[in-house]
């Protein structure tokens, strides 16, 4: 029995450095930490540089797209995230995300004369999520939001402010129902 999981467990490594293989020469603007596993699919669109930290498991269709930068972290899980960056979006170390999406962008003026001009400068701001943060199935990050490390945001949830350090967040508008005390 332990010669066959052996054997598993190399087969698996090969078939992910094969894709890591493939990836980095489909896409020049990723960057792909030690033993990432691309358990599915990526997609960069539109000019984005993606950094993908060590050990970091993306599972179904992962996608990235703008102009923009993505850092990801080590130790991470992504499974079916998308992440649209025109300034800059990181995610630190040992983040789950699960079917969500991180926007910094609005893509459109707000303002009624200007909606249908191309975008400003003020339609965009960074992301950065916190290390250890989970973010649920379906939930949307918004432009300028910081996540604070260890928290949790639901499923569903529309984060369209700062969440603190160790808190659960869920609804729209987002609302802290959780602390987690230390």
């Amino acid at each position: 029995m332990g010669s066959t999981t052996r054997r598993h467990g190399l087969l698996l490594r090969t078939v992910f450095a094969v894709k890591r293989g493939y990836y980095r020469l489909r896409y020049p603007r990723l960057q792909l930490g030690d033993d990432v596993e691309i358990r599915g699919r990526v997609r960069l669109r539109r000019g984005v540089r993606v950094t993908i930290g060590d050990r970091t498991r993306l599972n179904k269709l992962v996608r990235f797209a703008g102009p923009g930068e993505v850092k990801i972290g080590a130790d991470c899980l992504l499974n079916a995230t998308w992440i649209g960056s025109w300034t800059t979006v990181e995610v630190g170390d040992r983040c789950l995300l699960s079917d969500c999406e991180l926007m910094d962008n609005d893509f459109h003026n707000l303002p009624p004369q200007l909606r249908h001009e191309p975008a400003t400068a003020l339609t965009r701001a960074p992301i950065s999520v916190g290390a250890n943060v989970w973010i649920g199935a379906h939930a949307l990050v918004m432009k300028g939001v910081r996540i604070g490390r260890d928290s949790v945001v639901g499923a569903g949830t529309i984060v369209r402010t700062d969440v603190p350090d160790g808190v659960v967040v869920v609804g729209n508008p987002q609302q802290i129902v959780k602390t987690f005390d230390e």
